[in-house]
């Protein structure tokens, strides 16, 4: 096999990689290319492994990225959110742990970690890859990067529900949330809110959108009930985002996507992505 081709074969692999350490797709592309140009320069007659060299290099990579890119996102104007995609580009989702680590609300938790942190829970959840060369990766030792994986495990276990719906489930409930939306039924609404569901709305500062997470159901039922009475809804669909369906709908002028976290059939959290830089992959595969 060819340089070129051994690069390709794992290039939806290493896109996933880079995707769910950034939550970005345009800057997981950044380092899949860099990585690409590191592997061109490369003599290959010393590379026993390629797909673990190039783990390897697109994990540093983002890393570093990763890094600077915290710091950009804490001057964002109001929440950040993850880059959403269309799961055909999510990379492979052969199992349980790489679908759960893609899913919407699994990358919007894993902020809460550490750069190293979420390297280590990533590359050990859902590639399974060995503690000896996770290690080596994050420059860490074999005991540290143990440790790491149980600090982000115990941390992500506390925000996600140990028992998700099924892909029928999902839609079931998204179609009864469009129904209650749609039409306008506050207490259908107020029915699939969770106490303590959280809502967060990402407009990037180009598109009009709360500033601050709202928390709890009673302030998320008047937000939406604002947001009904004030603009109309537009065409509605489910969409297959991150491994699991989403809504594509209009609201107004802009359009929007709505993801939909559940905890014992309630919605916990609500992600609205509205900035449109964030939003032109999903509105691409949709067309």
């Amino acid at each position: 096999m060819t340089g070129t081709a051994e690069f390709e074969s794992c290039r939806p692999l290493l896109l996933g990689l880079a995707y769910r350490l950034l939550g970005s797709m345009w800057d997981a592309e950044d380092v899949v290319q860099e990585a690409w140009l590191r592997w061109e320069g490369t003599d290959r007659d010393v590379v026993r492994e390629p797909r673990a060299f190039l783990i390897t290099v697109v994990s540093r990579l983002a890393l570093d990225q990763l890094r600077s890119a915290r710091v950009k996102r804490e001057a964002y104007p109001g929440p950040w959110l993850p880059e959403p995609v269309a799961t055909a580009e999510a990379g492979p989702l052969d199992t349980a742990e790489l679908r759960d680590t893609v899913a919407f609300a699994t990358l919007h938790l894993m902020e809460r970690l550490s750069p190293p942190e979420r390297a280590v829970f990533v590359l050990r959840e859902a590639f399974e890859l060995p503690y000896d060369e996770i290690a080596e990766i994050v420059g860490a030792s074999v005991a540290n990067a143990r440790q790491m994986h149980h600090r982000a495990s115990v941390r992500l276990a506390e925000g996600r529900d140990r028992f998700r719906p099924s892909s029928r489930e999902h839609e079931e409930l998204l179609t009864r949330f469009i129904a209650a939306a749609g039409g306008g039924d506050l207490s259908a609404l107020t029915d699939l809110l969770h106490e303590d569901v959280v809502m967060w709305s990402d407009g990037g500062g180009r598109i009009r959108a709360a500033l601050r997470p709202i928390e709890g159901r009673d302030k998320v039922r008047r937000f939406l009930e604002g947001l009904m009475a004030r603009y109309e809804y537009g065409a509605v669909s489910v969409v297959e985002v991150n491994g699991h369906p989403a809504i594509w709908m209009r609201i107004g002028p802009d359009d929007q996507l709505v993801v939909l976290d559940w905890h014992e059939g309630r919605i916990r959290g609500l992600y609205g992505v509205l900035n449109p830089d964030k939003l032109a992959r999903v509105r691409a595969a949709s067309l």
